[in-house]
């Protein structure tokens, strides 16, 4: 049995007798109060996301989580669809599930998605994805001063801040972490 002192972002505790997903921990130690953890959690059963206050030194039973890499297939509805290169068998997950994720998702995408319990609770992106530019305005003569930005439209929808030279049917590489241009691939 760990305490709560050990609890990390992306373990998985029993709290309440239900498995949950910490998604976000701090250990506090206000002027002259004992010290504790604040954590964020989010129940694998309900998908409800609560914060909850432990005692340092409080035992927490640890659940063991399972990673394993799979490809992006398709959406479909409101699910997003993911295959397993090996077995070929595919996991349905929910938009909450796959989270900021969906911003960098292009067909046959490699990510890794974490399980427990046989339930996937996580997906996580590699630290860049290569992306097709598909709108890129022109830059305006004279705008080469300095470090001048415009912004583009990839493939996924989703805007980011691009030098001028940047066309659309171009391909990119951006920072998944902060969501910023990095360079040309």
């Amino acid at each position: 049995m760990a305490t709560a002192n050990d609890i990390r972002k992306g373990m998985a505790i029993i709290y309440n007798g239900d498995i949950a997903v910490v998604l976000d921990s701090q250990h506090r130690t206000p002027g002259n109060l004992r010290a504790f953890v604040q954590a964020s959690i989010r129940s694998i059963r309900t998908g409800k996301s609560s914060d909850v206050r432990f005692s340092s030194t409080e035992k927490i039973e640890v659940v063991p989580m399972n990673t394993r890499r799979m490809d992006f297939s398709y959406k479909d509805g409101d699910d997003y669809v993911f295959s397993d290169p090996e077995t070929y068998e595919t996991v349905n997950l929910s938009t909450e599930i796959v989270g900021d994720a969906k911003n960098y998702l292009v067909e046959n995408s490699s990510v890794t998605v974490t399980f427990v319990s046989d339930k996937a609770v996580e997906v996580e992106l590699p630290s860049s994805v290569v992306l097709t530019v598909s709108d890129a305005p022109e830059g305006v003569r004279g705008d080469s001063a300095n470090n001048v930005q415009k912004t583009v439209t990839l493939e996924t929808g989703i805007t980011v801040q691009a030098p001028l030279f940047i066309k659309t049917g171009e391909k990119i590489k951006v920072d998944t972490r902060t969501g910023k241009y990095m360079e040309r691939a």
